[in-house]
């Protein structure tokens, strides 16, 4: 019997206490793959142009050491002007996270990301959700005016995991650790979806996804024109702007098809 398709549309978007559980359970998985790497992997290069595992690490570290002390974001993004002109707000912020642990051995890194991270997240989880609602993000990055909802409860209830996520993608597949997953990842999968569909203007499409995060979603209302088919995982790679290993099947119309192909939605 298949399992009736969900508009991705309705689905919920992460509660505050939901996401709590989230962000703590992606911490722990992601500290699980990087305390699993040897020497070698750490100068592996990643998905993410010019940047190593190392380079990832550092900038995950530096994330969450910013929900504790925004200053130092504030600070981060005024150094990069200077030192990084070519580059916009948030990247130039990034690499200024990246150079701020250029020392840092990948041992350290490790035990500052074990350290830093869950204090973070719950450093942004105890705002106050009126003034998490009421703080728009674009403030500091202009990149944010194009999220689906620019404040920092949308950075606590769907952002932090779902940049920690598909980091953790980005090193398992640069060195060939397994990915695994459990009921969060779904969670996570969940949002990437809805906030696909909230953007999303095409024509009906099918999406059948397979693994653990996967499942069977509608885009836009009446009968599908397409069906791509891929795991789940596969599509968060490719609606990323990052390389899907297996790619994406479609099946019915080339411009339905056409159009969830350049979909895009923001990590």
């Amino acid at each position: 019997m298949t399992t009736p398709a969900v508009s991705a549309g309705d689905i919920s978007r992460t509660s505050a206490a939901r996401a709590s559980t989230v962000n703590e359970a992606e911490i722990r998985a992601s500290l699980a793959v990087m305390g699993s790497l040897d020497a070698e992997a750490w100068s592996k290069p990643t998905a993410c142009t010019g940047w190593t595992v190392r380079d990832m690490v550092a900038h995950e570290v530096g994330q969450f050491e910013e929900l504790a002390k925004p200053w130092l974001m504030i600070a981060r993004v005024r150094r990069a002007r200077r030192t990084h002109p070519e580059l916009g707000a948030l990247d130039g912020h990034n690499e200024s996270q990246v150079e701020d642990r250029g020392e840092a051995t990948a041992e350290r890194l490790v035990s500052d990301f074990a350290r830093i991270a869950p204090k973070g997240a719950s450093s942004l989880a105890r705002m106050p959700a009126p003034v998490r609602r009421r703080i728009r993000t674009s403030m500091v990055f202009p990149e944010a005016k194009a999220l689906p909802e620019d404040s920092m409860d949308y950075m606590n209830s769907v952002l932090i995991a779902r940049d920690t996520w598909m980091h953790r993608i980005d090193i398992s597949d640069a060195t060939g650790t397994e990915f695994v997953l459990d009921e969060h990842d779904g969670e996570i999968m969940r949002q990437v979806l809805l906030d696909l569909a909230l953007g999303w203007t095409g024509p009906s499409c099918l999406l059948e996804l397979s693994g653990p995060a996967g499942g069977r979603y509608r885009l836009g209302s009446g009968p599908p024109l397409v069906t791509l088919r891929a795991d789940a995982l596969d599509l968060a790679r490719h609606l990323s702007g990052r390389p899907s290993p297996a790619g994406l099947a479609f099946e019915g119309d080339a411009e339905a098809a056409a159009a969830l192909t350049a979909a895009r939605v923001l990590f």
